[in-house]
């Protein structure tokens, strides 16, 4: 009897810490690389290679910048993190694409919103929030400290988008508008943007209900027509306006 006790006691105290280690409420840093040189190796091989080379020996190779994701069990807001230092060569050009983002989801209501700026243009993008047919895969990984999985997925048909996230903040957020599965992003990578997202550290400072705002800046459109938009306005561009627009649906 007192053996069945102590299973049963053991059993409770490892639930107990079990759950103890989810995190519901909190902050992520995520730390997006852009690896510029790939992207000029693009357009070398698009004709524009006049003045490629000389850009690339001039420029890092990879171009970091960072968000915060604000979380608790019913929102999240994905804005912009800690400024890039003052000497950063990427600084004069603005940080690069979607850097301005804010993204804020609330989950009770399936509703996304967000401000994108499009070079000199401002959308406000409200919509319901996104559906993804997410694909699991074997793969774990540690990431800050979380146990992640492996999904992958796909955005304009075919983009193909690999994410890890984790159950221990089961929250079904990500950065920008990604999200949809058992738990946080804590990484995803985007191979034809060259692009990744990687939590660097997760906070454990609630975030307070006034937190989660967002003011309506710029053109009001849902996903669709902010697709359309894009890609009428670059179309022009040839290969390079189905990049912009990858860029503007994230």
């Amino acid at each position: 009897m007192k053996k069945t006790l102590l299973f049963i006691y053991t059993l409770l105290a490892l639930a107990v810490s079990a759950g103890a280690q989810h995190t519901y409420k909190g902050r992520i840093e995520y730390e997006r690389k852009v690896n510029m040189h790939a992207q000029m190796e693009e357009m070398e091989q698009m004709g524009n290679n006049s003045w490629v080379e000389k850009l690339k020996a001039q420029m890092p190779k990879f171009n970091s910048s960072y968000f915060d994701m604000l979380f608790d069990a019913g929102h999240t807001l994905y804005k912009p993190g800690r400024e890039l230092p003052d000497n950063n060569p990427f600084k004069m050009f603005g940080g690069g694409p979607a850097t301005d983002n804010i993204v804020l989801t609330e989950f009770s209501k399936n509703l996304v919103r967000a401000n994108k700026n499009v070079f000199d243009q401002k959308f406000f993008v409200e919509d319901t929030i996104r559906v993804m047919d997410w694909k699991e895969r074997d793969e774990v990984r540690t990431i800050a400290g979380y146990k992640c999985h492996k999904a992958v997925g796909r955005i304009c048909d075919t983009v193909y988008v690999v994410a890890f996230y984790t159950e221990d903040i089961p929250v079904s957020g990500g950065p920008e508008m990604f999200g949809g599965l058992p738990g946080m992003i804590m990484e995803l990578a985007i191979p034809r943007l060259h692009t990744t997202w990687v939590a660097n550290k997760v906070e454990l400072i609630p975030p307070k209900t006034e937190d989660f705002t967002i003011q309506e800046k710029g053109k009001k459109v849902n996903e669709q027509q902010l697709h359309d938009t894009i890609y009428d306005s670059f179309k022009k561009w040839g290969s390079m306006a189905n990049r912009n627009v990858w860029w503007v649906v994230l």
